[in-house]
């Protein structure tokens, strides 16, 4: 595990860390304007992106399984993803001066901050309860193995671990390709 901070090899302590980078990014895309707004948001959208994608393939399906009333919980995540994923594609298709841009992006943050403390709440502390620390760090692994094969854009609709698995592949590819092709073109970092 050289390189791998020690507190990424527990999964919730990762998925802690990642929720505080979520939040530093949003502050950059409100506090920032033109490339350096675009930039920011580009990196905010992958992020989250990825980031749910992971936790729904590792996260969600231990949840419904082994914690207590969990399949309510992991349908509760579900819900705020898919309702978060919608906006952030809807902002994703805004251009980020638009002045209609910032007051969406506080609208999803809101939703984005509400969604993490559930998950901090009512799921994480469960999932702590209810793994041994190899299991953790076994869930981190393949959270870092989801996150690397995961969409990098927001797609409605494939809230679950089936649905990711399947069309994770394709959309991920497709994703993968449009970033490299934007870059290259300069159109976003």
């Amino acid at each position: 595990m050289a390189g791998i901070a020690a507190s990424d090899a527990d999964v919730v302590a990762l998925l802690m860390r990642q929720h505080g980078e979520i939040r530093n990014l949003f502050d950059r895309v409100e506090g920032t304007a033109g490339d350096e707004r675009r930039a920011a948001f580009r990196e905010l959208v992958r992020l989250l992106a990825v980031h749910e994608t992971a936790e729904e393939e590792v996260i969600r399906p231990f949840t419904r399984t082994s914690v207590p009333d969990g399949g309510k919980v992991a349908d509760e995540r579900l819900a705020e993803e898919r309702e978060a994923k919608e906006l952030l594609s809807r902002l994703d298709g805004m251009d980020a001066d638009d002045p209609k841009f910032l007051p969406e992006l506080r609208t999803l943050r809101l939703d984005v901050m509400r969604h993490a403390r559930a998950e901090e709440r009512y799921e994480f502390n469960h999932v702590r309860r209810h793994a041994d620390k190899a299991r953790l760090a076994s869930m981190a692994t393949a959270l870092r193995a989801a996150e690397a094969v995961a969409p990098t854009r927001p797609h409605p609709g494939t809230e679950s671990a089936a649905k990711n698995l399947t069309l994770g592949p394709v959309t991920a590819l497709v994703d993968r390709t449009r970033d490299a092709v934007r870059k290259a073109m300069g159109k976003d970092g």
